[in-house]
This record gives C-alpha cells, structure tokens and sequence, in this order.
C-alpha cells in the first residue's frame, strides 16, 4: 500500500486518543449541520433559520476535534457532548431524525470511557540484548538463535504446584507490610510548615485527574492552618514563581514550566484563578463548596496561591531560577 511512513505513524498517533469517539462526534455535529439544509418539506427548527441545529452542530464537531488534540480533557469534553446530543433531540429536528442524536450520544459515552493505553516494550538486558517474547523471522519465540535450547527449568513439573500454593502467602505478607506501612505514614500526616505560606503565581495551570478532597488542619512553626486539599495525578504550570516570607529574606523561585508527576498533594489557604480565562474565581477554606468535589475546567489562567505545602512523586522544572525581588 502506498505511504506506508504516513499510515503508520497516523495509526501511532490514533492509538494515543479517542479516534473513534472524536470521529463519531464531527460526524454527529455534520449530521445535524446538514439536515436543515436538507429538501425535506417538514422541518422543526428554533430560533433564525434554525440557528439552534448549527450551533449544536458546530459544538459537537469541536467537541470531536477537542478529543483528538487534548484527550486528557475526555471527561469534561465527553460530558458537555452528550448534554448537547440529548438536547439536539428536542432542538434539532428530533437530533437530526435521531442520526446525530445517537451518534453523539455513543460518541460521547466512548470518549468518556477511553483510558489510555499501557505498551509494554522489550526490556534491554545488561549485555545489550532484547528480552521479549515476540517471535522474528528465522527464530523461535524468545531471543535465542537457531541452535540454542532453552534450559528446562529445575525441579520439573512439580516447582509451579510450589510456586502456586506459596503465592497466596507472599501476597498477604506484602498487603500486610504495605498496609502497615501506609498506616504508618499516614498516621505522621504531613511535617510542619513555615509561619507565612509562600505566594505562588503561574499564567497557566492544568492540572489533571483533578479533585477538592477536602479541607483540614496542618502544622506550622506557629501552631496549626486550616488548608484547602487539592488531589491530582498530574499537573503542569507555565511561568510559575514562588515568592517567600517567613520572616528571613524574600527569595523568588521561578521556572519557565514546572510538572509534578505522581501522587500531587496541594495544601493552600488561598487559591485563585480564571478558568477557562474567562471567570475569575477565589476559593479559601471557609469558601470551599462541600468535598470531594471536581472541577469542571481544563485549565485555568492568572493562578495566585498561598502554598502552605506540596507533595509529588516527581517534580521537574525547567529554566530554574533563584533571585532577590
């Protein structure tokens, strides 16, 4: 077949993202486009020249594409989709004679249920060859040669039956060392924080998996401050800055991009932001709405925060910088 470069790093880049719900979204959205313009002498239409089945349309489409270029955004995207394809229904000429209706309602529930996928690849070993399973052209299956033979293992069929019945046990002895040790850990809760949070400020945060779960009190040099929790399995600001005033001299901390990665903890007391860049927000502890609680924005704009503490697997900045405002 011809352009086989293209196809396949079109087929890499389809498998990274809900192709098929996108594509059954932009499809719903033209459906509903193109029904008022179609010869049929009946038609429900509301508002000027059926202005409602375009923008719906149009909505639907954008959706689509939102889907293919931001999968992360699958949740909140995927929702919005199928309030407008049940709209459409009593909106659009029964959804498009129930076409666009029902392509944007599957669309909508197979882009909400994507999850991306895991691609286990060969591991390289210390000498530099492959360890996987896969089979190439002239060998078996494994990384052998023709003439090697694999090494029956010892203790013959009677080591597995081992294995099997041991495996239960380490399995409990590894849940009951792992639970104590959570216990433990979470028992400590988190170490005391400075007398006056640090200010943060970032043109944009997205954050992902995002979640309030809730507000408490931590410690302090002073004793203890009420917080607001902030959960995420990932986050990523751009233009961010830390400024700090603990009583000692004030340092700037900036980075042109910061990324936490893992299990991301936020602990403010103040947090505001423009989601969307168009509604400016405040959230304090005394503000919170009840937890746990999921935000419906992608990302937010003109973040400033009172830090008290952060906790992340994995922290990476880039274009660190450290100076005296």
């Amino acid at each position: 077949m011809p352009l086989p470069g293209a196809r396949h790093r079109f087929r890499d880049w389809r498998r990274t993202r809900p192709f098929g719900a996108g594509l059954l979204l932009v499809l719903a959205g033209t459906e509903l486009l193109l029904v008022p313009l179609s010869p049929v002498a009946v038609l429900v239409s509301l508002g000027l020249g059926g202005i409602a089945a375009i923008a719906i349309g149009l909505a639907l489409m954008s959706a689509g594409v939102f889907l293919w270029t931001l999968p992360h955004t699958r949740h909140y995207v995927s929702v919005n989709a199928l309030i407008l394809s049940v709209l459409s229904f009593a909106a659009t000429n029964l959804g498009g004679f129930l076409v666009g209706s029902v392509l944007g309602i599957l669309g909508s529930a197979l882009g909400f249920g994507w999850t991306p996928a895991t691609t286990q690849g060969a591991q390289p070993s210390e000498d530099g060859t492959s360890t996987g399973t896969g089979t190439g052209p002239g060998t078996g299956p494994g990384t052998g040669g023709p003439g090697d033979t694999r090494p029956a293992a010892p203790g013959g069929r009677g080591a597995p039956r081992v294995l099997a019945a041991a495996l239960p046990l380490v399995l409990l002895a590894t849940a009951v060392t792992t639970g104590s040790g959570r216990a433990a850990a979470a028992s400590a809760g988190p170490p005391p924080s400075g007398r006056t949070p640090p200010t943060i400020t970032a043109e944009e945060f997205r954050p992902e998996g995002f979640i309030v779960a809730g507000v408490r009190d931590i410690p302090t040099l002073d004793g203890t401050v009420r917080v607001m929790v902030l959960r995420m399995r990932q986050a990523s600001l751009r233009e961010y800055r830390m400024t700090t005033g603990d009583g000692g001299p004030r340092l700037s901390l900036g980075a042109h991009r910061l990324d936490l990665s893992g299990d991301v903890t936020l602990y403010l007391t103040r947090f505001r932001g423009c989601v969307q860049g168009l509604v400016c927000l405040t959230f304090t502890p005394d503000r919170l709405p009840v937890p746990p609680l999921v935000p419906p924005f992608v990302f937010l704009t003109d973040v400033t925060a009172e830090q008290v503490l952060v906790t992340s697997d994995v922290i990476t900045a880039r274009r660190l910088s450290l100076r005296t405002p």
